[in-house]
């Protein structure tokens, strides 16, 4: 999935927030009386946030790398 692909609200969500959120889904998702409409739609939308915190991931350590491989230039 495309940084394109996710909401315009996640995004601008901070990890804090989306880490909160995840833990609500998965609480309703482990009742056993949630309806199955519902946890499908809730279902989607964890896997929505998780694709962005593995997106934040990834461009952190892209980040990370690159200072990485500038202060071995350095040395």
């Amino acid at each position: 999935m495309s940084d394109e692909n996710i909401l315009e609200n996640t995004k601008s969500k901070s990890i804090k927030e989306i880490k909160e959120e995840i833990n609500q889904i998965l609480e309703k998702l482990e009742n056993q009386e949630t309806n199955l409409s519902n946890s499908m739609n809730d279902y989607a939308r964890l896997i929505s946030l998780n694709k962005h915190i593995d997106l934040f991931f990834k461009k952190k350590n892209k980040e990370i790398s690159k200072i990485g491989k500038k202060l071995k230039k350095n040395i």
